[in-house]
């Protein structure tokens, strides 16, 4: 399951990362900062490309990850286009035929409902487990210690 980086007004849930309002300790302080320069960052990003496209805006739930990431892609991509129209020059492509493990191709697209009604409750009930977020964030805070430790 996915998350969301998110500040402090929502609950403890294992699909919100929060971040630490009050942290003790190099790790969770390194964390908090990480945490929360990122949000900004997505916030930003998110901000700009809601203000030119209202499939941004809408619920994203129901929808197959495929179908969300194609639609992101999309509206990252005619950004640019826009930007780059509007600046008069190409924006810097990088050329990653290298094989990174970021350029996938895209399953085909499958339409309506991608889990069963019961599926979609038991997904519902697992998005509000307390267990599970202290988990998440407890594996994240090491996480992002570990990387910035090597």
């Amino acid at each position: 399951m996915g998350y969301y980086l998110a500040d402090g007004i929502y609950p403890r849930w294992p699909v919100f990362l929060k971040t630490l309002s009050c942290p003790i300790g190099d790790r969770r302080v390194l964390f908090a900062a990480k945490q929360e320069y990122a949000r900004k960052d997505v916030d930003r990003a998110f901000g700009v490309l809601q203000s030119r496209w209202a499939i941004v805006k809408g619920p994203a739930r129901f929808r197959f990850k495929e179908v969300i990431a194609d639609v992101m892609y999309a509206c990252i991509i005619m950004h640019n286009m826009i930007v780059e129209e509007e600046v008069g020059h190409v924006t810097d492509w990088v050329d990653d035929e290298a094989g990174s493990s970021s350029s996938t191709a895209t399953p085909p697209v499958t339409r309506g409902l991608p889990l069963g009604f019961g599926e979609v409750l038991q997904r519902h009930t697992s998005m509000r487990n307390q267990q599970d977020y202290t988990q998440l964030m407890n594996d994240m805070i090491e996480e992002v210690w570990n990387r910035n430790h090597r």
